[in-house]
């Protein structure tokens, strides 16, 4: 069944009243007229209802901070200022009436209503004498006949105070009726998902317990003399999403690093391996020696290496020649060995390419593994070190799945949701076999 508001992004922003309880059940409204949701919450109202209850309610950043930015750096209330069809604020308090009757924007919903040209609904709610008094009367009148804001007006009932009076937040039917009318036929400002907030994953459940998960992060270290090294510009930060995305999805995770700049996961049994070499004995050790359920090799590992490391440090001069050779390759040694396994572990590759992706499906079918996340480490946000990354997920059956810009958690919890299902799968094989 439709509702009024389908394809709808609608702000809703919470201000800090015993009422913000109620904001709970408009969200929850609003989204069963069809409406996508975005919650913005002033200093205050986070104190009455923390912002993770809308964030699981909404599946979007709750925006807090005026100077807040989204995982892809973009700020927050710009982007909801810029891409919701309506604004709709309540509660409202005194306090907030006169911020915004006066364009103060200290806070994300008065920025956000600020920087909008959408409609604007607030539903104000207070002690009775505070809605009564001529401040707040010529606020709310500004807003109304100057701004253009539809105002929907308290109510009369028991109060927090204990007194009866005008000032209890409206119905909340009353409230998305408002957000209805203030819509009207007006066409949809930001069709594009890509455009709104980002969405933020559903909570996974413990469907790697009882797994044990191998993950690689970081680059490695390729020794020139015992001073200087060759190595690359990894910050460990994919490899590190990923194992504790496995951590909270109940997975025992050796974590086997090269260099990283992140702290590290302490419930992750970690194994320092600063080469190739050392990384690829550690890997084998745990995936083979230890029969792993998965290997999710997220390293950048180094491709060559010096043919030989000086004993002491090399003298600066008019130069320096090196001769290099190929590295051990980590992921197609492992693979191989891990196909007389049985069950055969679930094997997952990285490739990290500039320009173009076309390499990448050659390179799933000569590593032998299961699954191949590529990226363009040339793309702006989706590099090295950086707190997202736009990839694509090559399956060995052919399948491929095109992600957008993600925050590099999203991005683990994409990868172990293909993980976790191939795990699955080849257990109700074993069953059935």
């Amino acid at each position: 069944m439709s509702g009024r508001l389908d394809g709808r992004l609608i702000g809703l922003g919470v201000c800090g009243s015993i009422a913000a309880y109620k904001a709970v059940e408009l969200l929850r409204l609003l989204r069963a007229e069809g409406a996508d949701v975005v919650v913005m919450l002033t200093p205050s109202a986070a104190t009455f209802v923390g912002p993770l209850t809308f964030a699981a309610l909404s599946r979007h950043p709750v925006e807090t901070d005026v100077l807040g930015l989204l995982p892809d750096e973009r700020i927050g209330h710009i982007v909801v200022a810029d891409t919701a069809d309506a604004i709709v604020v309540a509660p409202a308090t005194a306090r907030w009436l006169g911020a915004m009757a006066n364009g103060i924007s200290s806070d994300a919903v008065t920025a956000a209503c600020l920087a909008t040209s959408a409609p604007v609904v607030v539903a104000p709610a207070m002690d009775g004498d505070m809605w009564t008094h001529p401040a707040t009367r010529d606020n709310v009148g500004r807003l109304r006949d100057d701004f253009g804001y539809a105002i929907v007006e308290p109510a009369s009932g028991e109060l927090a105070s204990g007194q009866s009076g005008v000032g209890r937040l409206a119905e909340l039917p009353e409230i998305v009726d408002a957000v209805v009318a203030a819509i009207g036929d007006r066409p949809v400002r930001a069709p594009d998902p890509a455009a709104r907030p980002p969405v933020v994953a559903a909570p996974r459940g413990p469907d790697l317990e009882r797994r044990h998960v191998v993950v690689s992060a970081g680059g490695t270290a390729e020794a020139i003399d015992p001073v200087r090294f060759i190595g690359n510009r990894s910050t460990g930060k994919m490899g590190v999403a990923i194992a504790e995305a496995a951590l909270a999805r109940g997975a025992r995770v050796t974590l086997v690093v090269g260099r990283v700049e992140v702290p590290l996961p302490g419930a992750a049994a970690v194994v320092h391996a600063e080469s190739t070499a050392q990384m690829r004995d550690a890997i084998e050790d745990a995936v083979i020696g230890q029969h792993a359920d998965a290997l999710v090799m997220a390293a950048a590992v180094a491709d060559f290496r010096p043919a030989t490391a000086a004993a002491t440090k090399l003298t600066r001069g008019e130069g320096l020649r090196l001769e290099l050779e190929p590295t051990e390759d980590i992921l197609a040694e492992v693979g191989a060995r891990a196909r007389d396994l049985d069950p055969r572990p679930v094997i997952v590759g990285f490739a990290a390419e500039t320009g173009s992706l076309d390499r990448a499906p050659d390179k799933l079918r000569r590593k032998g593994a299961d699954l191949l996340v590529a990226n363009d480490v040339g793309e702006e946000g989706s590099g090295f070190g950086t707190d997202t990354n736009r990839v694509v997920i090559l399956g060995a059956d052919g399948s491929r799945d095109d992600l957008p810009l993600l925050a590099k958690r999203e991005v683990a919890d994409r990868l172990l949701d293909r993980v976790a299902a191939l795990l699955d799968r080849r257990e109700a094989r074993e069953h059935t076999g």
